[in-house]
């Protein structure tokens, strides 16, 4: 998103992302927002600040909560000059946890705005803690999570650190975790949430197999990949009866079948249509990962749908793109992360499906159009404002405000997904 700047010499832009929290089940407990600009020296801070109210407040506004974070909640940002200001009260209070930045100069100001926001009904949350209880002990009484930096803390003190924060009554969200080990060692020092994308790096187990459910999935991918007969594909659907009942059950909503009921594999098929029943299976393929409570939709589904559908989204921002070439895209974006979901090298899982020679180079070497929109995805997906720039650099079709409507497009579609998942 983008704001003009009171100074028509100056134009200040803004990139929206979502970063995952997680619970101790590694199920989605909330998402940070993230709004971050490369203007942000000398006279420009006080812009920044402008700049970044107007996109929350549009992002609420014009896209909705819901649309942003589904069911979630959300967790807000505040730097020095954002705590202060009157926009933050403008945020809906049961949606949103508002997160102090480490940064923001700790005084008895803020102490006293600190209270009145949480006698609003706000919740709060301390950010990149450290250490230090001396500084932050009358914060810690008013927060009700605390973000513990476990990169900026060194190994041999993080137990100390965390058992010194248990004398007040708060959640620890360990932050900037990247290793399952990490993971597990957190848990056993009384972690309860997570932040990090540790939960969509491959852990990859020579001589992993795929589960029955899996292998038939990548099968029916792998047919509808090389257009083969409906009557195989049926087939495959018929030696699978959890598959059957999960197609006959999306395409008898309101809105596929024409309420009418649906109960032949045959008919389904036609009535999804091969490339809606490609995109479901590419999904299902995520939503049937070993989450430990079905009540919640896996982070690796809701990440999966949000790039595939931002890939898409970005392809149709070019002129002259194709609907083929949107679906490409959305396939590049779902197959890039299922090294993630199923334990195994990329290459191996993609040599058993029929794929095309620009999504193979794109998923593996990052070339190609589809490679660099990819690449694009990541850094939007890291809110690494330096690479994102880098890259719009070799995408002249894009800018800020395209990739920033595309974002927020694909998030809300992944949210529908996840929540239909379920």
């Amino acid at each position: 998103m983008t704001r003009q700047s009171s100074n028509p010499s100056t134009f200040t832009e803004i990139f929206l992302g979502r970063q995952p929290i997680l619970d101790v089940h590694e199920n989605l407990y909330a998402f940070e927002l993230l709004f971050r600009s490369s203007q942000v020296n000398g006279a420009q801070i006080a812009d920044e600040v402008a700049a970044t109210a107007t996109v929350i407040t549009n992002t609420f506004d014009e896209l909705g909560a819901d649309a942003v974070l589904g069911r979630y909640p959300g967790f807000i940002n505040l730097s020095a000059g954002m705590i202060y200001s009157d926009v933050i009260e403008m945020l809906p209070k049961d949606r949103v946890v508002l997160e102090l930045l480490e940064t923001v100069e700790i005084d008895d100001r803020l102490i006293e705005r600190l209270r009145e926001l949480r006698g609003m009904g706000y919740r709060l949350a301390l950010d990149d803690y450290i250490g230090d209880e001396a500084l932050y002990t009358k914060v810690l009484e008013l927060v009700e999570v605390v973000k513990v930096d476990v990169m900026g803390v060194a190994p041999d003190q993080l137990a100390a650190v965390t058992q010194r924060l248990k004398k007040w009554p708060v959640k620890l969200l360990a932050e900037k975790v990247d290793a399952k080990d990490q993971v597990e060692r957190c848990l056993a020092l009384g972690y309860e949430l997570f932040q990090g994308y540790y939960f969509a790096k491959p852990s990859i187990i020579s001589g992993r197999s795929l589960s029955p459910t899996q292998t038939a999935l990548m099968r029916l991918m792998g047919l509808l990949m090389s257009d083969a007969e409906t009557t195989e594909i049926e087939t495959v659907f018929k030696q699978n009866p959890d598959l059957s009942v999960k197609l006959l059950r999306i395409v008898n909503t309101v809105g596929v079948s024409a309420n009418r009921h649906v109960a032949s594999i045959v008919e389904a098929i036609s009535l999804l249509g091969r490339s809606q029943l490609q995109r479901w299976l590419q999904l299902l393929m995520f939503s049937i990962s070993a989450s430990k409570d079905s009540r919640f939709p896996s982070p690796l589904l809701v990440l999966a749908a949000t790039r595939g559908k931002l890939l898409e989204l970005l392809v149709g921002a070019r002129a002259g793109s194709t609907r083929a070439q949107g679906d490409d895209a959305f396939l590049a974006g779902i197959l890039s992360l299922l090294d993630a979901l199923l334990g195994m090298p990329l290459p191996e899982i993609l040599q058993n499906l029929s794929v095309s020679a620009a999504i193979l180079l794109g998923v593996l070497e990052r070339s190609g159009e589809l490679g660099q929109l990819l690449t694009l995805a990541e850094f939007v997906e890291k809110t690494d404002i330096a690479a994102i720039e880098a890259q719009l650099a070799k995408l002249p079709h894009l800018n800020a405000a395209s990739v920033n409507e595309a974002y927020a497009g694909a998030i809300k579609w992944a949210n529908s997904i996840a929540d239909k998942s379920n």
